[in-house]
């Protein structure tokens, strides 16, 4: 029998994120694998098994931890760095389900969706034999950052782009558009723009406990966001953040 894999998205970290396919999902697989990402991270995984307590009725379905590699810095292209990670990754998934040959229904818990700025079904692509694969959307982190500010991502009519912090750093305002979601930033890639006339909406930890919201004139307040992304990283030893950036 085919192995049936299921990326399920879960949203920001609130079990309140889980849609009803989602606990439907949840409840039908094997084993339920959670990747921890070392010290500092524990919570991250904590949050994941923290999810499967609200919500797993299923005494049958095993959760079973694997530990997650971490990139090769010392390969120097951006892509090829990104790629032998992705090999690790699968085959630690790989790995982690020998352990229980005889499941047929494994699942991993996808943060936000796993169709936006994720690489789960990337990976899972990798695997050999490849399994039968079935996706449950969740909430993204887009979703829940206009939620916390009570704001459309676009203007009427108009098109907006979903970049990468480092894209930005390196590249600056994408062109023809006025309006720029950055995702995956590791360290304020706002600074190196020119702030005049630039409103950003900023979101840390969003739908979570821990959740931190920054509004306001880029100029004015992006001091203010990069300090408390800081003092946010250091108190938790991780941080995820969003942001939306808006030529007015």
């Amino acid at each position: 029998m085919s192995l049936h894999l299921t990326l399920i998205g879960i949203g920001t970290g609130n079990p309140e994120h889980l849609t009803l396919q989602a606990i439907r999902a949840i409840n039908r697989q094997d084993v339920i694998l959670i990747p921890q990402k070392g010290e500092g991270k524990t919570d991250l995984a904590g949050l994941r098994r923290a999810i499967c307590d609200e919500v797993l009725s299923n005494e049958v379905t095993q959760i079973v931890a694997f530990d997650l590699p971490v990139r090769d810095e010392e390969i120097h292209d951006y892509r090829a760095r990104v790629d032998s990670w992705h090999d690790a990754i699968a085959h630690a998934w790989q790995k982690a389900m020998a352990q229980h040959p005889d499941a047929r229904h494994v699942a991993l818990l996808v943060w936000g969706d796993p169709s936006l700025y994720d690489s789960t079904l990337r990976i899972a692509a990798r695997l050999d034999p490849a399994p039968v694969l079935e996706v449950i959307p969740g909430i993204t982190s887009l979703h829940a950052l206009t939620a916390a500010h009570a704001i459309a991502v676009n203007d009427i009519g108009a098109p907006f782009v979903v970049t990468t912090g480092r894209r930005l750093r390196d590249e600056g305002w994408p062109q023809g558009v006025d309006t720029a979601v950055v995702m995956l930033d590791a360290g304020s890639a706002f600074a190196a723009l020119d702030p005049e006339g630039i409103d950003i909406w900023w979101g840390a930890y969003v739908g979570m406990p821990e959740q931190i919201i920054c509004k306001g004139a880029l100029a004015e307040v992006g001091d203010q966001i990069t300090a408390l992304r800081a003092k946010a990283r250091a108190r938790h030893g991780w941080i995820m953040d969003i942001y939306i950036l808006r030529r007015t």
